[in-house]
């Protein structure tokens, strides 16, 4: 008997430091290993003010519309422009969040939509080949779109369950709300 309540015992343990561990982690890898990434992303799509955007913004997010549009951004249709701006927008401010784990979880619900989008995006209308695409259960781990964003994705899922973690924003606020 003592054993088994030893082990119990263990493992509420590692399950009270999970609740703690597992959002603080997940953010600090975010933010060293995708931040860059999305933010660097981002900034390539703003042409001189935040409602004026690059002809690349809508070579990366409508590449087959643009290219039938001649390159010309303003033939594009007003749904164009808004779903255009509202993805530069979140691939802006949605890492913002995550970092000062602020608005967690929906930025992470964000960050999923994003990502789905984006990776929807490439195979369709960017027209990647299968090596990019991959595919899952196979002995490679270095496709950048099933492999790699799945792992994006759990990441968020992981924020999106659990919240920022203690040293956040989100807590700080919470804090002052529920005193």
């Amino acid at each position: 008997m003592a054993l088994t309540d030893e082990i119990g015992a263990q493992i509420q343990r590692l399950d009270r430091w999970g609740e703690w561990l597992l959002p603080s982690v997940a953010r600090l890898l975010f933010a060293a290993v995708l931040a860059s990434y999305f933010l660097a992303s981002a900034s390539t799509k703003f042409d001189g003010g935040p409602f004026s955007l690059s002809t690349g913004a809508f070579a990366q997010i409508f590449p087959q519309s643009l290219e039938a549009a001649g390159y010309d951004a303003g033939r594009l249709s007003w749904l164009q422009h808004g779903i255009a701006l509202l993805g530069a927008w979140a691939e802006l401010v949605l890492p913002i969040l995550l970092i000062l784990g602020l608005g967690t979880r929906i930025a992470a619900l964000g960050m999923i939509g994003f990502t789905v989008v984006q990776s929807l995006t490439d195979i369709y209308g960017h027209m990647v080949g299968a090596a990019t695409i991959g595919a899952w259960f196979d002995r490679g781990s270095d496709a950048v779109i099933l492999d790699q964003r799945a792992l994006w994705v759990m990441l968020f899922l992981v924020l999106l369950f659990k919240g920022a973690g203690p040293i956040s924003l989100d807590r700080v606020l919470r804090a002052r709300v529920f005193r």
